[in-house]
């Protein structure tokens, strides 16, 4: 907080301009002495606001911690719900809760929950408006989709299209609420072919066929790989052990094929990095993570891929262990309190996370699965790789 101690209200306003407001939201542009937003918000504003009206500066985050100063009451009108990914939760953090009032508006999803008939609670929302597009594509469900622009309904219909989910159904709703309101369905194949123009201001709806949804670990052969990735059932052990938590992020040494990073992501709505030394592991990884629609970073080899990296709150070394160094610069990385877990396959790097537990302690536990097989007319048990694991919290 700044040393000007002025009150900051937030109104939302829909694509219908002031005749959607309510009265106390009227009431507050009206007596305005100065009023923030984008250029399209402040164009909503009828004739009779009569406040000084400045459009965002950019870039605006560096300049939100002072860009008030001196003005005593400021107004901000924002686009719909200023609380869903917009800029009443940025205000709030940087000014605190009892400086900043809100006055939503319906968002565009509640609006396009209702033109389709969709019930908000069963429907994701996903915003685009700051991330990729391929952070989008989901295996199954329902989604809106926020979007940056006119080119964000193509980007990801080809999208959907390219990893075999052309037939999910595809509705663009534009302008929400206003009198040039326009909904647009087909499938995201046919919305790739035709590329109709699209308003700015839109967002997607999309249902994600096929439904592919699995709430326990993924089956190997949902992921491109060459071998080397961290089976099911050791992934789904290891998943156990790492303990995923909301918005937390994930290191994940000797990467391999994503596969924990990913499931990571999926269970967390987290955020993961990937190192992994080899450039076509490194591919199929950035192939995995598009396909899968989560947020991983994919670096090279571990440790020199730290630098520059905001450290983790758990790290995953499934691979390059007993590489002199690696260990050493994992653990440095984490703060106190943070979580290291380590998968062991060969006798080397067995011995060496034996040594580490009784230098560190934590938990040390070894899995053996076996799989049935035909052996003549009979069935046999094939046994699988054993796998050691150790568990530590940095003190």
């Amino acid at each position: 907080m700044t040393g000007n101690e002025g009150k900051i209200i937030v109104v939302g306003i829909g694509a219908d301009g002031m005749a959607g407001l309510g009265g106390a939201a009227r009431t507050e542009l009206q007596s305005a002495t100065v009023i923030f937003g984008g250029p399209r918000q402040l164009d909503l504003l009828d004739a009779d606001v009569t406040a000084e009206r400045k459009a965002w500066p950019s870039p605006m985050l560096a300049a939100l911690p002072t860009l008030f100063d001196g003005l005593g009451d400021v107004h901000v009108v924002a686009s719909g719900d200023p609380m869903l990914h917009g800029i009443g939760a940025t205000l709030i953090r940087l000014f605190g809760r009892d400086r900043v009032t809100v006055l939503p508006h319906v968002s565009s999803v509640t609006l396009a929950c209702a033109r389709l008939g969709w019930s908000v609670q069963d429907t994701e929302v996903i915003s685009l408006v700051n991330a990729a597009p391929h952070t989008a594509m989901r295996l199954g469900g329902q989604a809106v989709v926020l979007s940056k622009g006119a080119d964000t309904p193509r980007a990801l219909a080809r999208l959907l299209t390219e990893a075999g989910r052309g037939q999910s159904d595809f509705t663009v709703l534009e302008q929400l609420g206003g009198p040039a309101e326009r909904i647009t369905t087909m499938t995201a194949q046919e919305w790739q072919t035709q590329d109709p123009h699209v308003d700015a201001l839109n967002v997607i709806a999309v249902q994600y066929v096929p439904d592919l949804r699995i709430g326990a670990a993924l089956a190997d052969t949902a992921f491109d790989h060459d071998g080397q990735i961290t089976k099911q059932h050791i992934r789904a052990v290891t998943l156990a052990t790492l303990q995923p938590r909301p918005n937390q992020i994930l290191w994940d040494v000797g990467s391999g094929s994503g596969s924990v990073a990913i499931e990571w992501c999926r269970a967390s709505a987290g955020r993961a990095v990937a190192f992994e030394s080899d450039d076509g592991r490194r591919e199929r990884i950035t192939r995995n993570i598009n396909t899968f629609g989560v947020r991983v970073d994919v670096r090279g080899a571990a440790p020199e891929g730290f630098q520059d990296l905001a450290g983790p709150d758990t790290i995953f070394i499934g691979g390059g262990l007993t590489q002199p160094g690696l260990f050493d610069a994992c653990f440095d990385a984490l703060e106190s309190g943070g979580r290291l877990v380590a998968n062991a396959v060969t006798a080397e790097s067995e011995a060496f996370v034996v040594q580490l537990f009784s230098k560190l302690g934590g938990e040390l536990r070894r899995f053996q699965h076996y799989h049935g097989e035909p052996i003549g007319g009979f069935t046999g048990w094939r046994p699988a790789l054993p796998i050691t694991q150790w568990t530590v919290v940095k003190e």
